[in-house]
């Protein structure tokens, strides 16, 4: 534990400089005519902490320091370890949606935590600590303070007397600290017109149509430096309308219809005698990670001879309740072929799964022999992190009356599901191939073939792979390691998607069905990736390849390309030009629509002679018609 990290002291040393703020509403925003979501609320604290730092919210954090200060006036106080994890060496700046994103992984420490903290060093109950203890704690435990910070702290003339430290006062005065900062901050912000204006990861204020469920998109330097491509998702995200400093130089507008699910023009259908043909199957999920990127499985399929292939991938269904579907059965599930070449740089694209049918989405085609990447790919329109509070825990497993541990009808319903996740194949066990899928993605480790082994020992097995029992027998001895304590037990479920209700709310598990017309398809899971890269370029060049092509008026080499299908609306933006360009996207006026950005107004950045995918949009009510109308601007 490193008590400073918790308790925020930096912050109250010097309260003036420090705007800070939680996840409660304002009361600014409890007042206004049109009620505040929680994310408007959110992204309103965010605007006020950065405005406190910078101009606008187009303006990059440079450093280390810069980071931290930002951090401080959010009210995170960050360690230094905190700050490593965000400044890698490989970071050269860290953009608006980045803080956000931050924001959201570290939480706010309320009082209660506040005070549990310097309890546990006050033996007495005293409501205080002597400086001595204060001070051998805080530089020789954890991630250690400097002398000349714990004599600042000391020197607190409100919280310190008679050599004693008190708590007590200090968390009365760190609390209200932040709320009078995060007043201040919040009032400029109402105060200053153009700061208004500039709607931050929000949409337009009093909209009576907002339906904000923002997901940050970090920039590159937050996650990794790669060389330059020419399809780049470098694009540096800004989730935020410009300053109004700022000049458009040139914009055009997009205004597209959209029709209800009824009214579909292209539907997916079945090709004929398909009874006849082979067919093989396999599963996997999309997870969405703490940054709000999506995470999934990867596919190689192997075609021995030249055949029409039908190709269908859907969300798969898990209810164990007859006529129930899972929430989750409403997430574009997609997949894009590749054809493998021995240059990676030349993606070859065969095609992608455009075609719907109700929650299948599908492609018929031909394939000549060989091996095949099969990427599937959600827009993250619908699959993204979820923010409704839990209000109760569940409990995953209780002591009998002879005091002998065992699993919850809900826990072991929820591993039944899991297993049904992992078992890629489908055929009732699990290999160690699948297993390791599950523990790369629940630990970062793989089993080895000697734990493997110990496990076939252990644990019920068939044909040297796990069964469902033997799965559920191993969870429960890990229960046992661990004297019945739930916190790893929710480490495994959150990686896996479910909330603390457990409900399955941040993953989507889907089925892959390969069908062949004159030979059986082999499939099989290669690896877990983040959806870029690869895919990155498989869709910039299928929406350059199918799309319409606009050319912003007056810069012929600045295009927007626009793909629409029945289902969804993706666009991306070309810049063929030697100068990087900055396009500010505007989708205030659409109706009845969602993005994977989930913002209304943001700015992208497209590096020169590259591609990037600026936003996926999809109808929040498919059942409804659907207008999207966006404008995009270059700014000068």
């Amino acid at each position: 534990m490193r008590l400073i990290g918790e308790v925020g002291i930096r912050m109250a040393i010097n309260p003036g400089s420090d705007a800070a703020f939680s996840s409660q509403k304002s009361e600014s925003a409890r007042t206004r005519n049109v009620p505040s979501t929680e994310e408007e609320v959110f992204y309103k604290y965010c605007r006020a902490a950065y405005l406190t730092v910078f101009k606008s919210s187009l303006e990059n954090i440079l450093s280390k320091d810069q980071l931290s200060l930002v951090l401080q006036h959010a009210g995170r106080n960050p360690s230094q370890k905190t700050i490593n994890k965000y400044w890698t060496p490989q970071t050269a700046k860290l953009n608006f949606d980045d803080f956000c994103m931050i924001l959201r992984n570290e939480k706010p420490i309320s009082k209660k935590e506040l005070l549990n903290s310097f309890k546990q060093l006050d033996i007495n109950d005293a409501g205080s600590i002597s400086h001595t203890d204060l001070y051998s704690l805080l530089t020789k435990r954890g991630e250690k303070m400097s002398p000349e910070e714990v004599n600042a702290i000391i020197n607190l003339a409100d919280v310190n007397a008679d050599g004693k430290f008190d708590y007590i006062k200090f968390c009365k005065l760190y609390m209200t600290t932040n709320e009078q900062c995060l007043k201040t901050a919040l009032e400029k912000l109402e105060v200053d017109s153009k700061l208004r204006r500039q709607q931050f990861g929000s949409h337009k204020e009093g909209s009576p149509e907002s339906h904000p469920v923002p997901v940050t998109k970090p920039s590159p330097g937050l996650i990794r430096k790669t060389d330059q491509e020419p399809f780049s998702n470098k694009g540096d995200t800004r989730s935020s309308i410009l300053a109004t400093t700022r000049k458009f130089t040139s914009s055009i507008s997009l205004i597209l219809t959209m029709g209800t699910t009824s009214n579909r023009k292209s539907k997916l259908t079945e090709p004929n005698l398909i009874k006849e043909w082979q067919r093989v199957q396999s599963k996997g999920c999309f997870f969405v990670e703490e940054d709000g990127e999506i995470i999934n499985h990867q596919y190689k399929m192997h075609i021995a001879q030249r055949s029409m292939v039908y190709l269908t991938i859907k969300p798969l269904n898990l209810s164990q309740v007859e006529g129930k579907l899972s929430p989750w059965l409403s997430v574009d599930t997609t997949m894009y072929i590749l054809k493998e070449s021995e240059s990676q740089a030349s993606i070859q694209l065969m095609g992608f799964t455009e075609l719907q049918n109700r929650e299948v989405f599908g492609w018929t085609g031909e394939l000549g022999p060989g091996t095949y990447w099969l990427i599937p790919c959600t827009t993250g329109c619908r699959l993204r992190q979820e923010i409704k509070p839990i209000a109760e825990e569940a409990q995953l497993v209780c002591r009998d009356e002879s005091g002998e541990l065992f699993l919850t009808k809900e826990f072991r319903s929820t591993l039944s599901d899991i297993f049904d996740v992992i078992d890629l194949d489908g055929n009732g066990l699990l290999s160690l191939e699948e297993y390791n899928f599950f523990e790369l993605r629940t630990s970062g480790e793989k089993c080895d073939e000697d734990a493997w082994a110990v496990c076939r020992e252990n644990f019920e097995t068939k044909k040297n792979e796990l069964t469902r029992q033997g799965f559920m027998d191993l969870n429960l001895m890990e229960a046992n390691d661990i004297q019945g304590d739930p916190r790893d037990l929710w480490v495994t479920l959150h990686s896996m998607g479910y909330n603390k209700a457990l409900e399955l709310t941040e993953a989507c598990p889907f089925v892959i069905d390969i069908y062949a017309e004159k030979c059986k398809p082999r499939i099989k899971a290669v690896q877990m990736e983040v959806c870029s890269g690869q895919l990155e370029k498989a869709i910039c060049k299928s929406v350059l390849s199918k799309g319409e092509a606009r050319a912003m008026d007056g810069y012929e080499n600045i295009i927007v390309h626009t793909y629409k299908c029945d289902s969804w609306i993706t666009s991306v933006i070309e810049n063929k030009s030697d100068n990087k360009v900055i396009i500010h996207v505007n989708n205030e006026q659409s109706r009845n629509c969602v993005n994977n950005r989930g913002l209304n107004i943001f700015a992208v950045e497209v590096a020169p002679k590259s591609a990037m995918v600026c936003q996926h949009v999809m109808p929040l009510n498919e059942h409804q018609e659907w207008l999207h109308h966006c404008v995009y601007s270059l700014v000068s």
